[in-house]
């Protein structure tokens, strides 16, 4: 009996081994397949990016190899589109070659540490556009740019194998998507000619080719039909192509927040799985929503420690307002940032402190920290709270110390970290701070269709931030801070030219300079957020200006040069904006839209 149960368990054994041999035969076929599938999608992308990548470089030489001026535009107008074409894949396979061509015409200054400074001089498509719009054009130097231009593109064009999976489409989808809405229509990076409008147009082109190419990994029919006539009308909109009267708040609220909706159907559609989740989450909908980040994204220090949770934050909350760490016992964080003036302090400058006390509200969406950007943390910065003599006055030792002796904080910081580090505090703060800012301002809420009650001229407002008035080519949305989308891996610094308290000549404080002693750096300056604005005066890094009214006149006019200064390397245009006493009045009226309830 015991024999015949063997034997039959025996058989059972084998017949199981044979159904799941079986099986795995046909999930590995189906594995094949798809990988099979998959490349030969991945081809069909891969020969309309080198098609155009071809054809660009070859419309960028015939660039030199015409001698009149207007000739050398039409070239250039030529190759621009073609860029424009392979922007969507180039700029998510090889990012930092994408920036370099696509990048302001300004010095860029890499400032690893004091021994390693490299400035490199602008090349790309930018620069040879302000050159061929010049009164005189230096054809000498149009030549130059070109051929370095060319000649990364040629360099990208030898080693431009792409290696695509599904979430990498939507990805790029999603990323092109967001950069056309925030960066795209701003004029961001066309500052001559202004054909932001015609070129998104063109960057759609690209993305409806890469849906068509999807099209059978669509299970339902209609999802696709749906995306493709999405795709459509934001082209139709941004056809009209008139720069200064186009509605960006209806582009974005009815036309980008539409087209993200569909992407997050078509990736439950095509059953995908995000291996992780980058500066934006995998399932936004919307630009404008505390949903839209991942705030650990910005963080360096989550792969270390566990993701915040609402007890960090109560404990890091309970620190920040605790004087008891600063050296009197008279200083907390919440001393110079008060969270009913949107946590900055109303002063021009804090007693004894050189600069402004910035807000703490959407702190966490940047990657520097203090108006010069010396910390790379908000972790990092608060060492510089602790140390400085006008400030904690203090050392990491005696916060460490002095949270050690109190036991409540002994057991949150056991249960919650495990032991008491000065890191750990300062972690705890750091969480504090990344919890500040809601999006729920009357403007985020208009946008994401909860209220209906923004007025003609805060739409305005917003579509001249976003247009003519050219806000949003540094304050850039949906942050309004220098963070750049859609990657948010970089929050720029600026030469604008900014006053002394007087108003009689430059301000002397040299800013990023002061960190390595750059001379490049001479007067540059963290862009701050715009979120709050109505609750953060007085208003630049030194304070020197009251109202809203006196900013947008110092931006009207171009800034420092614009006032006749001697601003050197100066990153805001010293051209006057032009803008009217309405356009100035619907400006401030968007900015104030921005305050959080």
């Amino acid at each position: 009996m015991k024999n015949n149960f063997q034997k039959i368990k025996k058989a059972h054994v084998i017949m199981c081994l044979f159904l799941v041999s079986i099986i795995s035969c046909k999930q590995e076929k189906a594995t094949s397949y798809s990988k099979l599938d998959n490349r030969a999608l991945v081809a069909k992308v891969q020969e309309y990016y080198s098609k155009h990548l071809d054809s660009c470089i070859s419309d960028l030489e015939e660039i030199n190899a015409v001698d009149e001026a207007s000739e050398k535009l039409k070239k250039y107008k030529l190759a621009r589109k073609e860029f424009k074409l392979i922007e969507p894949i180039l700029a998510f396979v090889d990012k930092e070659n994408y920036k370099s061509l696509n990048a302001p015409n300004i010095l860029k200054v890499e400032e690893e540490d004091a021994t390693d400074i490299k400035i490199r001089n602008p090349f790309g498509f930018q620069v040879i556009e302000e050159l061929l719009y010049e009164d005189k054009v230096d054809t000498i130097e149009v030549d130059n740019i070109v051929k370095a231009t060319t000649n990364r593109l040629k360099l990208i064009a030898e080693n431009n194998t792409l290696y695509l999976k599904k979430h990498h489409i939507l990805w790029l989808l999603r990323d092109q998507i967001t950069r056309i809405a925030l960066v795209g229509i701003t004029g961001f990076d066309s500052p001559v000619l202004e054909q932001s409008l015609i070129e998104a147009k063109t960057n759609y082109e690209t993305l409806l080719f890469i849906i068509d190419v999807y099209k059978k990994e669509f299970s339902k029919d209609n999802l696709y039909v749906d995306f493709v006539n999405e795709l459509q009308m934001a082209q139709k909109v941004l056809q009209k192509d008139n720069f200064e009267s186009f509605n960006r708040y209806n582009f974005i609220k009815n036309y980008a927040h539409k087209q993200l909706e569909l992407l997050v159907k078509t990736s439950e559609d095509w059953k995908v799985e995000f291996p992780l989740t980058m500066a934006f989450n995998n399932n936004i909908t919307s630009l404008f929503s505390k949903e839209t980040f991942n705030v650990d994204f910005f963080n360096d220090y989550h792969q270390l420690e566990k993701a915040m949770s609402n007890e960090k934050i109560a404990l890091g909350r309970k620190l920040f307002n605790d004087k008891n760490l600063s050296k009197d016992g008279v200083m907390s964080c919440a001393t110079c940032h008060i969270k009913d003036k949107a946590f900055t302090d109303g002063l021009a400058t804090f007693p004894k402190q050189k600069r402004n006390t910035p807000t703490l509200l959407y702190a966490a969406y940047q990657q520097t920290f203090f108006h010069d950007g010396r910390a790379g943390s908000l972790e990092g910065q608060i060492v510089g709270v602790v140390e400085n003599k006008n400030e904690f006055h203090t050392s990491l030792e005696y916060l460490t110390e002095t949270v050690k002796n109190d036991s409540v904080y002994t057991k949150s910081f056991t249960d919650l970290y495990g032991k008491i580090t000065d890191f750990n505090i300062r972690n705890a703060i750091a969480n504090y701070i990344r919890s500040l800012g809601d999006f729920n301002s009357k403007f985020d809420k208009n946008i994401n269709n909860k209220e209906n009650n923004l007025t003609t001229s805060e739409v305005n407002g917003f579509n001249l931030f976003m247009g003519k008035a050219k806000c949003a080519t540094c304050h850039f949305p949906p942050v309004f801070n220098g963070t750049v989308p859609p990657n948010f891996t970089e929050t720029e610094v600026e030469s604008i030219g900014v006053p002394n308290m007087k108003e009689t000549e430059l301000d002397d404080d040299l800013g990023a300079y002061d960190i390595f002693k750059t001379e490049e750096r001479k007067y540059f300056f963290k862009t701050s957020t715009v979120r709050n604005i109505s609750k953060t005066a007085p208003y630049m890094h030194n304070g020197v200006y009251e109202t809203l009214e006196q900013v947008i006149d110092f931006y009207n006019k171009g800034g420092g040069e614009g006032l006749g200064y001697e601003v050197p390397n100066q990153t805001l245009p010293s051209d006057k904006l032009n803008l009217s006493e309405k356009e100035i009045e619907d400006l401030i009226a968007f900015m104030e839209s921005l305050t959080d309830e």
